[in-house]
């Protein structure tokens, strides 16, 4: 009986992981454009419930973040005002003007790392080739935010 030779292919994973596109690394090898997938009614529908979900969450969770952070404000004025703590506002005022100053120092470069530009091609491209999807997402997102 003669030894049979088994062929292996090696893949070199890194190589091929960097030139795939991150969504297609968790969704599946086939999940290209949804333009490809679906017809344009579908694509708008679920843009559209996604978009209106995003929104209607984001609006609530907005008005949470507000009320939150106006009643801890008002809490703290109330609680300075009839003595029960104390604030040293000339403290607050030069720890201010150091945050002030800092953003001015870290604004004024406006060098963007190439990670950031990378992962910014990327979603671009992503809503270059799934216009639809996008549309319908960012008119369900601006009625949720609206309801």
């Amino acid at each position: 009986a003669g030894r049979k030779e088994d062929a292996f292919n090696v893949l070199d994973l890194a190589e091929y992981t960097k030139s795939r596109p991150w969504w297609r690394k968790v969704f599946a090898p086939g999940s290209g454009s949804s333009a490809e997938k679906y017809n344009v009614a579908t694509q708008l529908v679920i843009g559209g419930v996604t978009g209106w979900c995003t929104g209607f969450i984001f609006q609530k969770v907005g008005k949470l973040a507000a009320t939150a952070v106006g009643g801890g404000f008002f809490l703290l004025q109330v609680a300075n005002h009839t003595g029960y703590i104390k604030v040293d506002w000339k403290l607050v005022e030069r720890d201010m003007n150091k945050a002030k100053q800092q953003l001015k120092f870290h604004s004024s470069g406006n060098k963007v790392s190439p990670e950031v530009k990378s992962k910014v091609d990327e979603v671009i491209t992503f809503l270059k080739k799934n216009v639809i999807l996008t549309g319908g997402f960012a008119g369900g997102f601006l009625l949720g935010m609206a309801s």
